[in-house]
């Protein structure tokens, strides 16, 4: 599977110089190229024009920059559609995070993700899809994710679209390290995915949590045959 993002150019804006140092360094160690990093979302339209950058990750509605980062995110899609936008946040409000993709944010992340998470949704946002790391807001009706089926049993609600995704693909068969491979994680994320599926799912192995999916219309797979390893 190639790199999506090796090659291509990012701006980072966020007010903390040390989330700026930590984004540069997990970008970088994946062949990303850091042109510019600002501090203000309200002079970041000019930096962003002058260097037309495949890539921006920004923290925004910030308490310093009020709303000015939604009003970076239409701009930039307006002057700079091919642009990428990844909203790295410590917010969790679902009233931020539906604000950010309303303004039409490739993908929003939580600070507390994982950095192969961030990674992770760094490609799919050149994949055209979103991806949502961290805890999972709850508020009915709400898609955050292209990995969120149409239709989910409300008792399915507990697990974020990246557990659900997990969870399918681990009734396929798949193993850790397949899993690591498709989802561009290591596999010890996919390990922490799955402990905190058994958990929230009251079940011991991917035996059982397969099959409280199936039994729930979660799945379409026979998984009678599927290993009881944990």
């Amino acid at each position: 599977m190639s790199n999506t993002m090796a090659g291509c150019a990012a701006v980072l804006i966020d007010e903390h110089p040390m989330w700026l140092s930590t984004v540069e360094h997990v970008l970088s160690d994946h062949d990303v190229n850091v042109v510019a990093t600002g501090s203000s979302c309200r002079a970041a339209v000019a930096l962003l024009e002058d260097l037309h950058p495949d890539l921006l990750v920004a923290e925004i509605l910030t308490t310093a920059d009020d709303g000015a980062g939604l009003t970076l995110i239409s701009t930039v899609k307006e002057r700079l559609p091919e642009t990428r936008i990844v909203v790295f946040s410590m917010l969790e409000d679902p009233q931020h995070i539906q604000a950010a993709l309303a303004a039409r944010a490739d993908a929003y992340v939580l600070k507390t993700a994982h950095p192969d998470d961030l990674v992770a949704a760094i490609r799919q946002a050149f994949r055209h899809s979103i991806f949502f790391a961290g805890p999972e807001p709850s508020e009915p009706g709400r898609q955050p994710a292209a990995t969120r089926p149409t239709a989910v049993p409300d008792e399915a609600a507990r697990l974020t679209p990246r557990e659900l995704e997990i969870l399918r693909l681990v009734a396929e068969g798949h193993s850790n390290a397949e899993l690591a491979r498709l989802l561009w994680v290591t596999e010890q994320t996919v390990k922490f995915h799955l402990s905190n599926i058994y958990r929230k799912l009251e079940v011991s192995n991917r035996t059982e949590a397969s099959r409280w999916a199936q039994l729930r219309g979660i799945l379409s797979t026979d998984i009678d045959a599927l290993p009881a390893a944990g």
